[in-house]
């Protein structure tokens, strides 16, 4: 099992994010001697929250990343054009060495779709058909694509990326049919959110297991990723008090709003009882002997690549810090060994 990194890059508000740029690099570096594989960024527009666009982000920390891989986690991909969303992955795969793996989500906030002048309804057409003309893009060969939203006519990108064929391509989707069908049929991994509980896991993966033996790819290597949400003490109710208060403000500010299943995968968003019912459902707030347990329980349904974060809202610098230790010297050897 490896381990990535989730910065974060929306902040408060009242922050201003270049006075937190120091403390990303101080992570990063933290994460990349702990022995992280990866350090990921999110992406929203025109929230309650002043947020970091995560492709500059990340270029701009690659000075820190050394070996470690960079990803999205996840860029709204329907909000983009798949020509200029290959030509900056391509550009980011140069600046990390090809490091890059893309993360591409759907995206759920009507503001968002509203603003860009996409209606919601083309979500599922426009990011199946995006990742179509990326991957044929990113081949480096010449592309002829009509599509219904886009078309690209004998064109071949003008800088092929680092990785031959492209970064991998891990599709974000929520713990559902839909979501396992696309991961199975586009994707080289399958990032599934922080709030979904083992037992869920459990049957989706088996949903997508299924789905990729139905398109034939059985046989192909496959990423099946997990986020979960972090802090680490040595006592659990005070790592569990700690990760509440400061994921609870997070998950208030996204509450603002329009989910698509505030029922199963958005659960948390209703209210605070359910953020907390979900926190110790699937998050881990807890000693490291039971973060270690936990990580091996999913490890045995199959996930083989956990992201985590570790920081929300206002929580301070020092606590994340601690955390990462922690994690460094009594977890991830367990995982190593």
């Amino acid at each position: 099992m490896r381990f990535g990194l989730a910065i974060m890059n929306d902040f408060p508000p009242g922050v201003v994010p270049a006075q937190r740029i120091p403390a990303l690099r101080e992570q990063v570096a933290a994460a990349r001697e702990a022995g992280f594989s990866s350090v990921w960024m999110l992406q929203h527009y025109l929230g309650n929250m002043p947020t970091l666009q995560p492709l500059p982000t990340l270029a701009a920390l690659t000075s820190e990343t050394g070996g470690m891989d960079i990803g999205t986690n996840m860029l709204i991909l329907p909000l983009h054009h798949p020509v200029e969303v290959a030509e900056l992955y391509a550009t980011l795969d140069h600046l990390s060495g090809g490091q890059v793996i893309a993360g591409f989500g759907m995206g759920y906030r009507e503001n968002e779709f509203r603003s860009f002048g996409i209606p919601m309804d083309e979500r599922k057409p426009r990011y199946e058909e995006a990742v179509e003309v990326i991957r044929a893009l990113w081949s480096g060969e010449t592309v002829r694509h009509t599509g219904t939203h886009f078309t690209v006519d004998g064109e071949r990108i003008s800088l092929p990326p680092v990785r031959p064929g492209g970064p991998p391509v891990w599709i974000g989707a929520g713990a559902h049919r839909a979501g396992a069908r696309r991961a199975a049929r586009l994707g080289d991994g399958w990032i599934i959110p922080p709030h979904v509980a083992p037992d869920r896991l459990k049957t989706v993966i088996g949903w997508r297991r299924e789905e990729a033996a139905r398109y034939g790819r059985a046989e192909r290597p496959f990423s099946y990723v997990v986020r979960r949400e972090l802090v680490l003490d040595h006592d659990g109710d005070r790592a569990r008090e700690i990760g509440l208060r400061a994921r609870g403000a997070l998950t208030r500010a996204y509450a603002a709003f329009d989910a698509p299943d505030t029922t199963a995968s958005y659960r948390h968003l209703t209210s605070d009882a359910a953020a907390a019912q979900v926190a110790d459902e699937s998050y881990l707030f807890c000693t490291p002997d039971v973060a270690a347990a936990k990580l091996g329980e999913l490890a045995a349904l199959g996930v083989d690549y956990v992201i985590l974060r570790m920081q929300w809202y206002d929580l301070e610098q020092e606590q994340v810090l601690a955390t990462m230790r922690l994690f460094r010297d009594e977890v991830l050897p367990r995982f190593r060994a």
